[in-house]
């Protein structure tokens, strides 16, 4: 069969398909021993769930569902264009710049595999990719504090592209080649293998990391794939990610809304608009003189590493300051990016699978934000940051929607410390409140975010400012404590400035570090820490579940803001405190509403799962009548989201 399906008479000994062969092979070899290595590393998790069997048998099944894809095309190229002529030639440079490069991808994402679990608790995710756009952010970043993977990743890439180019070359020559006759046979079983191995099913969906999960814990799931698989996959979804009923499943439109009406408290008379309906009319709980209101939303900081919420003692300055202002017990993010946290505290938009708002192509320009709002009421409105603004597209966000003054790293003169990410949190803090002064002694009202960053992989911080917690310096402890420093020295400043009697603070995370568990939702690592300050402000530790999207309307409520908004979370200055209360998680792909102990979690193609959460043992045990009783509502604020921002509906009206 071999003599009769290629030339004779030449000197050829293999076939043209070896090199794609062998490179498989190497690709195979290569997935399943990270595959097992990563295994061995979570052992624990892996062997709750008796999952090895599982691990290793689905693993080889997406990993030749990857060849598939990989190299596929090239197979059928292959079939076509090999032989010893300038096409050939030409196809086979091709094709050994196409197994070299597709090697290297493969093995480098599993090298940094490891690295991006310990970050964010799964396999390699959008989120690889959407940090490549800022390269002068994470390079330096690397440098400063991750100089070992940063040399360890040039001597991979290097060693892997030269030993691929070396090793193609020696696999594509002594080629026997198909007779032009056989070639039309060859494609067709080419490419009815790649089809049927890229499917690796005979239903009417192809293999999905849905089809070959197996367990609640979202790690073990995505140890079954291998890396190149979930980031293809995770860009793919980001081309039709803003549809959440594509992962969730329908409801109605009219449902939708009137569900969220209900959840938000209001009642129904309080909505003022059907061309947007979440609009409703909000009065205020503070009638006098409007108050500024500055929100400083701190990087990473979650309730794990602050002492007063049962964390670790890093935080002496907000545990004092707890005990003079309205203190949040429960408070949630909503999700595990700053970007998320910032969509929750300057626009209350719910979460949704897609990536936050502030980063999407509708919601730049017209998109709510209390910053619009509060402009409209005269007020200055501006966003402080350390570093470059541009990072995450937030410039881009905050101008189109109603922030006046950014200030960012090129607007500070001599600043005490400079690190990866900018200035430190102590010039941050110091140039928030000469801002302050600057805008109270002109008489205008302001509104102003400031957000740190201090708190973040490397780790900088200046000397001699804290004591360690721990060695060496740099690490996310000590830099937590350094955050809470800079803190204490912003309060000390504001308390003894003119502006403090007209201002409402608020102290806040964006999301906890390191958003990791074995649950569908690891609720504990959402919670972080809120407190709300102001001249007369009656101290209060709140008990109740909170979400970082109720915060925007209750401090419009404490500064003396009536008007309309789109806005859905509650006012709790009129919240009665009896209320069970109510958060909304996304991770990753998996959606959690919290009402009380209740959980229901929604997961793509999967049925809602119900579950009750000990915030002791801070573990979710299932439930079947929660995910009855709330899988409507949590349906209908995961695809609400998705709503408003497609039919461009959260928005004051024109």
């Amino acid at each position: 069969m071999q003599a009769s399906l290629f030339s004779r008479g030449q000197n050829k000994v293999h076939g043209p398909f070896r090199a794609i062969f062998i490179f498989s092979l190497f690709v195979i070899f290569i997935t399943t021993l990270s595959r097992i290595a990563l295994g061995l590393w979570q052992a624990d998790r892996v062997a709750a769930v008796d999952g090895w069997s599982h691990l290793l048998m689905q693993g080889l099944r997406v990993d030749i569902a990857t060849l598939c894809w990989l190299w596929g095309i090239a197979a059928l190229g292959t079939a076509l264009f090999s032989g010893d002529h300038a096409v050939g030639r030409l196809w086979q440079f091709i094709l050994r710049v196409w197994l070299t490069v597709g090697l290297w991808v493969i093995l480098f994402l599993e090298a940094s595999t490891p690295a991006f679990i310990e970050e964010y608790g799964i396999r390699p995710n959008r989120l690889y990719v959407e940090y490549l756009i800022y390269p002068k952010e994470v390079l330096s970043m690397f440098w400063a504090g991750r100089k070992f993977e940063l040399f360890f990743s040039v001597l991979l890439t290097i060693g892997t592209l030269w030993g691929g180019w070396i090793l193609s070359g020696k696999l594509t020559k002594n080629l026997r080649f198909p007779r032009w006759y056989w070639r039309p046979v060859l494609a067709l079983l080419v490419i009815t293998l790649t089809i049927v191995g890229a499917r690796s099913t005979l239903g009417h969906r192809p293999i999905n990391p849905a089809m070959v999960a197996f367990v609640d814990d979202p790690l073990v799931n995505s140890l079954v794939i291998n890396s190149a698989y979930s980031l293809v996959f995770a860009i793919k979804q980001m081309g039709n990610e803003e549809e959440a009923s594509d992962v969730y499943g329908d409801l109605e439109d009219k449902d939708i809304i009137a569900t969220i009406r209900q959840e938000s408290g209001r009642p129904e008379s309080a909505f003022t608009s059907t061309d947007v309906p979440s609009l409703s009319f909000n009065q205020a709980s503070y009638t006098g003189k409007p108050k500024n209101l500055v929100i400083l939303l701190q990087e990473s900081l979650g309730a794990r590493f602050v002492g007063s919420l049962g964390g670790l003692p890093l935080t002496p300055n907000i545990d004092a300051l707890s005990k003079e202002g309205w203190y949040f017990d429960n408070l949630y993010a909503t999700g595990t990016r700053s970007v998320r946290g910032i969509e929750a505290v300057t626009t209350g938009f719910t979460p949704t699978p897609a990536r936050s708002v502030v980063k999407l192509g509708k919601s730049q320009v017209g998109f709510f934000s209390i910053a619009e709002l509060l402009k409209n009421h005269g007020y200055t409105t501006q966003f402080i940051y350390g570093g470059e603004s541009h990072f995450d597209n937030m410039r881009s966000f905050f101008l189109g929607n109603g922030f006046s003054d950014i200030i960012d790293q090129k607007d500070y003169k001599s600043p005490a410390f400079v690190g990866s990410w900018g200035a430190s949190d102590e010039d941050l803090m110091r140039k928030a409140n000469s801002e302050f002064e600057r805008l109270h002694s002109e008489g205008k009202p302001f509104f102003s975010l400031v957000f740190s960053s201090s708190n973040h992989d490397p780790f900088e911080f200046p000397d001699d400012r804290i004591k360690l917690y721990e060695e060496p310096k740099q690490t996310r402890n000590n830099a937590a404590k350094y955050a809470d420093y800079a803190i204490g020295e912003f309060f000390k400043l504001a308390k003894n400035a003119d502006y403090w009697k007209d201002t409402i603070f608020i102290v806040v995370a964006d999301h906890d570090s390191r958003v990791v568990g074995a649950d569908l939702v690891p609720i504990s690592r959402f919670r972080i820490p809120g407190l709300i300050l102001g001249d007369n402000l009656a101290p209060k530790r709140d008990q109740r579940i909170v979400s970082q999207i109720d915060l925007p309307p209750t401090l419009l409520s404490l500064i003396g803001i009536s008007d309309s908004y789109p806005m859905l979370g509650r006012d709790l200055t009129q919240v009665s405190d009896d209320w069970p209360g109510r958060a909304l998680m996304q991770y990753d792909k998996n959606f959690a509403l919290m009402e009380g102990n209740d959980v229901v979690i929604l997961q793509p193609e999967k049925a809602a799962q119900g579950f009750q959460y000990n915030k002791h043992t801070k573990q979710l045990t299932p439930h079947i009548p929660a995910a009855q009783a709330l899988e409507k509502k949590a349906l209908s604020w995961a695809l609400w989201g998705s709503l408003a921002y497609q039919k461009e509906l959260y928005r004051l009206p024109k």
